[in-house]
């Protein structure tokens, strides 16, 4: 892997999720072109602009390696955020990874429990007949539970998801429910639903990092694919989803670049950056 150049201030953040967006499942040939034919357009933007990059994702760093050797990918974000930002990672120069204090800090101080996560499953199925189905092909983080809802019927579900969400609240858990996209690996007819520490998730993590590099929010760029991205690509200025995105996060984000994956975002980017 190579290190991007490391601004010493930085004027821009570009925010990218990683599955079905950065990464390509299919890894067609043509869609690793336009990969690779990003990487070197993010890095002529980092040093001619003074550009940093991150990675917003659900996925664990481990399962990041593994889909760029897949892909055959060589350059690295300056950040990462990955099991939905529960983790937070800085690129040093030498090419390792830290994580960040003040947000680790944060981390910590959230009373953030698996036992809590595992007696309100229990309560789910045994009061409300809810059964969540742990995401075992993924383990499981030590701060993101991952779990499916599988969906019965329409209105079983219109019940079912907001008992969840209100007894997540209710035991001081953070939540992300969104619907599966089987073009990540995921079934069909599902849903995922991941606890988290309150204070984290997509959303959280980009605001810590605009604050953190001390950008100008106007200078802030985002894109996704999927309805766990929409909180994210709400929070900056410019947030587009691509046109490969799912039909459930069409429906609540309006501003889509007109082509998928790496051939949206170079889109998007050299109308901004003239590049």
């Amino acid at each position: 892997m190579e290190t991007i150049h490391i601004p010493v201030q930085t004027e821009y953040l570009i925010l990218f999720d990683f599955d079905e967006t950065y990464f390509p499942h299919d890894c067609l040939p043509e869609q690793l072109e336009r990969v690779y034919e990003m990487e070197q357009y993010m890095k002529t933007l980092t040093s001619r602009h003074q550009v940093k990059t991150a990675w917003i994702t659900g996925s664990s760093m481990k399962q990041i390696q593994t889909k760029m050797k897949m892909a055959g990918m060589t350059y690295l974000p300056h950040f990462i955020a990955s099991n939905l930002g529960t983790d937070l990672w800085e690129l040093r120069l030498d090419g390792t990874w830290d994580v960040i204090p003040p947000w680790q800090q944060k981390i910590d101080s959230s009373g953030y429990s698996r036992r809590v996560v595992e007696d309100l499953i229990a309560e789910l199925k045994s009061m409300y007949n809810i059964v969540l189905h742990e995401q075992t092909q993924f383990g499981q983080s030590g701060y993101k539970m991952n779990y499916y809802y599988y969906a019965e019927s329409n209105v079983k579900t219109q019940y079912d998801l907001p008992i969840i969400q209100h007894l997540a609240s209710s035991s001081g858990m953070g939540i992300n429910i969104n619907q599966c996209n089987p073009k990540a690996g995921d079934p069909e007819g599902a849903y995922d639903v991941d606890f988290i520490p309150l204070g984290t998730g997509k959303k959280a993590a980009v605001q810590f990092l605009i604050d953190y590099n001390q950008v100008p929010p106007s200078n802030t760029f985002a894109f996704g694919d999927s309805g766990n991205d929409i909180e994210m690509l709400q929070s900056v200025a410019h947030g587009y989803l691509l046109q490969n995105a799912t039909s459930e996060a069409k429906a609540y984000h309006k501003s889509i670049a007109p082509y998928p994956y790496a051939e949206g975002i170079l889109h998007v980017c050299r109308q901004f950056f003239k590049e």
